[in-house]
């Protein structure tokens, strides 16, 4: 491929991954309205339901999302709002937080797992594809993760 034709919108694999995660999550906001959650505010409950009934402390969460505690904080402190979650000090450590589920946040899972399904559906994708797709995206990120 010509220099021309790398410097082109169209053949960066860049572009390609930020509109797709743009369009996706376009496609997460009418199937998460109705349970009162935001993209981001999903994901973090996605971690909790993995774990519970324990807690998990902040830095563990940010971890598992990519996310700073910047901006996992007013995130936590919005769950908490909508009594999903629990902020609670670690024992161990007086300056960590152990987040947890409230019933509210554990019952709410429930509501949730027509989300994938519905998901694949509106992007017209079988399991076997999204499957395919999500580990070639794993596969690249821990490709740049490894190169620095």
């Amino acid at each position: 491929m010509s220099t021309t034709e790398q410097l082109k919108l169209e053949n960066q694999l860049c572009f390609a991954l930020y509109a797709g995660s743009r369009a996706i999550t376009r496609l997460y906001r009418p199937l998460l309205e109705p349970l009162g959650l935001t993209y981001p505010q999903y994901l973090v409950l996605l971690v909790l339901w993995e774990r519970r009934p324990q807690a998990i402390n902040v830095k563990e969460i940010g971890e598992k999302l990519c996310l700073d505690s910047g901006t996992l904080t007013p995130l936590l402190k919005r769950l908490e709002q909508s009594a999903l979650i629990k902020r609670q000090r670690c024992e161990h450590d007086e300056r960590a937080r152990m987040i947890s589920l409230t019933a509210k946040g554990t019952s709410l899972r429930v509501q949730a797992s027509c989300v994938p399904g519905k998901l694949m559906e509106a992007a017209q994708m079988s399991t076997a594809q999204v499957v395919e797709l999500r580990n070639q995206l794993k596969s690249l990120l821990e490709a740049v993760e490894s190169a620095g």
